[in-house]
Parts: structure tokens; sequence; C-alpha cells
């Protein structure tokens, strides 16, 4: 079947659209990349592609877009804060039916409740609030079937760490406790347009059925940040601020010696619950 559409570079030139910094724009035009990306998506997501909602942040000119919308979604939206990109989603909308672009800022949208269950996202996300986004969608994780994301490589590390890996802390602590968590491939900065400084990965989020250990995540949140706020200290100096540190240890089993980039998740879990019943 012939692409209907013109190529994205010829796209992106009849418009003159040119990839912003304040916006964290790094423009995907290797369609074999994208399409990759894409299946992966669906492979994980089938049930979302088949019978609920694809979500893409940050479509850009619409690389990924294309190659999402070339597995026929039953319903894909795309929420663009660049209006610049707004023509080319509507050429793209005149093609696809099920294709609906949205011009909002993501930050401000409330992604769990876009279109109907089951659903999932798929996404360049911008560089510049990547990770922001990503906590925003794990405080609704279980109303997704998953996520396929690109980041920045450094974030994509912490992400998917482990305890005892170098790149481990909150960030790693939050996504493993509500997600099973996989770096699914790594993508060189000459895929993009302006290259990036930096090497970027796509990691895959599945949402578990309940979080690893029960917690309240204020709670939590609060555990992690004294903790990895001091993160090359003891835990006895570092957990001072929210606790007695000796009685939080107690309750997760370790000790007071330890240092936070060893801990496990089930331990950041077990003070939390220390707090909760202090």
């Amino acid at each position: 079947m012939t692409d209907p559409l013109p190529s994205l570079r010829e796209t992106v030139a009849r418009y003159s659209l040119t990839a912003k910094k304040a916006l964290g724009q790094n423009f995907l035009f290797d369609a074999n990349l994208t399409d990759k990306i894409a299946r992966e998506a669906f492979a994980r997501n089938k049930d979302a592609f088949e019978n609920g909602t694809v979500i893409e942040i940050g479509p850009g000119p619409g690389g990924l877009t294309r190659s999402l919308l070339k597995l026929s979604p039953k319903h894909l939206i795309a929420v663009e804060k660049d209006e610049r990109c707004l023509r080319i989603m509507e050429e793209l909308q005149a093609l696809y039916p099920r294709f609906d672009p949205w011009n909002a800022d993501a930050m401000t949208v409330d992604t769990s409740t876009l279109g109907d269950a089951p659903r999932c996202v798929v996404s360049n996300l911008p560089y510049n609030i990547g990770t922001e986004l990503l906590l925003k969608f794990l405080q609704k994780a279980s109303c997704f079937t998953g996520f396929v994301l690109m980041f920045q490589k450094e974030v994509a590390d912490r992400i998917t760490a482990k305890a005892g890996d170098d790149a481990y802390g909150r960030l790693s602590v939050f996504a493993n406790w509500l997600c099973e968590t996989e770096r699914v491939m790594t993508v060189n900065k000459s895929a993009f347009t302006p290259p990036p400084k930096v090497t970027s990965a796509v990691v895959a989020l599945t949402p578990r059925e309940k979080p690893l250990f029960p917690a309240k995540a204020d709670l939590l949140e609060r555990v992690t940040k004294a903790a990895f706020g001091q993160r090359r200290k003891m835990l006895r100096v570092s957990l001072k601020q929210i606790g007695d540190p000796q009685k939080l240890c107690d309750a997760a089993n370790v000790s007071p010696m330890a240092r936070p980039e060893d801990l496990p998740v089930e331990a950041f879990c077990a003070m939390a619950r220390a707090l909760e019943n202090d």
C-alpha cells in the first residue's frame, strides 16, 4: 500500500518547522525506528490498541504518530502543546478519522481520563519534562495497561535501576514499586533532528495489579526524599529529619549504617509503614 502522505522531512520543510529547545523537542525522522517502537507498544498493550485508547504525548511533526496509525488503533489521542504542529496533525486526522489531536499542555491534562479504557501511553517524551510526566502518570498507574516511553538514557537508567546500581534512587523506587520496568532499546543521538547531546532509551513500564509492597505514597515519598537527599550518608544520619533512624531501620530490618542505594523497595515501604504507625 502506498503511503498517502509525503515524507516526514518534506512535511516539516513545507511548514518550516524546527525543533524548539524550550519545548524539549528533538524530532525523530527514522521510520524504521518509530515503527519498531510502535510494534513494541502494540505487543505489550494489544488490548488498548484494539479495544481502548492509545495516547501519545508531544507528537511534534508526527513521526511516531504515523507508525502508531499504521497499526490501526481503535482510538489514538495525541496531546501537543506546540500550535505549529497542529496543521500537520490535522492532515493526519483527515486520513485517519480515529486520530484525535489535542492542542494542550500534557502537564495540565489528566491523561488517565482521555478516551475509553483500556489505555496506554506511547511517546517520545519532551526531554525537559519527561521525568515530571512519568511521575504524573505513576500517580494513576492503575488506569493504564502500560507505558512505552523514550527518555534520556540517564533517566531510563534511573527508572529501571535496582538496589545496588549506581543509578538507583527515588525514581527507581517509585517506578518499580508501581510497575514492572524494562529498558527495551537504546537510541543513538544521530536518530534525532537536531541530535541531542545525550543517548536516549525506550523504557516499558507495566503497572502492577497492586503496589509491590503496602505503603502510602506520600509517606514513601517522605522516606525516599530524606534518604536519597543525602544518598552518600548512612541512614542513621539521613533519616533523622523524619523520625528515629534506629526505629525506622529496625522496621525495615536493615542496618542504620547502610546507605539508601543498597536498600530494596521493600525496605523503603516498611519504613513508610513505620512512619504511618508512629
